[in-house]
């Protein structure tokens, strides 16, 4: 039965995990590559999905899964953990992660660009001006405000975070068709992203940090940001009597993430981050309401 209340509070909880991880990533990678990071992130966030499905009765799921939905699971794999979080944590190594983390929330923009040749949807006029105001605010952040002068602080990490929008919305679009139990399926992708990014380690890496301090972030990211955080979410969207209440809780999140860097990270948030970050969340404010 729907429980709004209910959903609200499983809401703020995933809320309150997406908050901290632009954190977690930063101190993270104060100790580990970012290879490393995302190895250890994998193994604890399959961890806590399986100890997940356990308690729920649901773990014999994987081994329901045919040959053609671990066909599946190695190719979204290879998007999601493997290649999105690469991108992403490398863009975390490059920019402060007042910058990284609002740059990220571009992703639903792309999902619609990449919508339109993919899954043949129309690109709407409210489409186009969701675009224009939150990519204006991707220069406002990236060139901290000097908009005249287009001096880019960091094109490299600036390109990364916004190439990690990209794997991230392909993802979700090769996701549509996934009729998987949702965190059945998401283990699976993980377990098949694993030799990926093992290979990855070895070869780029060292698969044998010499830090606790790392490895706990790793875990920390592992468990929530890759796991909880996910089934929360998916709770509380069940939950909903009304989900667009619950999915406006996202907005709470980069805000509440500035805080929490600039308190543990030590970063001065600049006033064009805030501007920026701003006009980010108007053009998804202006999409979702196309929706």
């Amino acid at each position: 039965m729907p429980d709004q209340k209910k959903a609200t509070r499983y809401g703020l909880a995933t809320v309150a995990m997406w908050s901290t991880v632009a954190t977690a990533f930063k101190l993270s990678l104060a100790h580990l590559s970012p290879l490393q990071l995302l190895l250890y992130a994998s193994l604890s966030s399959c961890l806590v999905l399986a100890a997940t499905l356990a308690v729920q009765g649901h773990l014999g799921g994987l081994a329901r899964l045919s040959r053609a939905q671990w066909r599946r699971s190695f190719a979204l794999g290879a998007l999601n953990p493997f290649l999105y979080y690469t991108i992403l944590f490398a863009a975390y190594d490059l920019l402060p992660a007042q910058e990284a983390q609002p740059l990220n929330y571009t992703w639903a923009i792309t999902l619609s660009l990449l919508a339109v040749p993919l899954l043949g949807q129309k690109l709407w006029g409210r489409d186009l001006l969701a675009l224009v105001v939150s990519y204006s605010g991707v220069v406002v952040i990236a060139t901290h405000g000097d908009i005249a002068g287009m001096r880019f602080a960091s094109p490299s990490g600036v390109i990364l975070a916004l190439a990690s929008t990209v794997i991230w919305a392909l993802y979700w679009i090769a996701g549509t068709r996934d009729d998987r139990d949702p965190v059945v399926g998401l283990l699976a992708n993980f377990l098949c992203s694993l030799p990926l990014t093992l290979l990855a380690v070895l070869c780029f890496s060292d698969p044998f940090p010499g830090s606790l301090a790392g490895l706990g972030g790793a875990a920390y990211v592992g468990v929530f940001e890759m796991g909880l955080a996910f089934v929360t979410w998916l709770t509380a969207l069940k939950c909903a009597a009304n989900a667009a209440r619950v999915a406006n809780l996202i907005f709470l999140s980069p805000f509440l993430s500035l805080v929490l860097i600039h308190v543990f990270v030590g970063e001065e948030i600049l006033p064009s981050t805030l501007v920026g970050l701003v006009l980010i969340l108007v053009g998804l404010a202006v999409q979702r309401r196309k929706s």
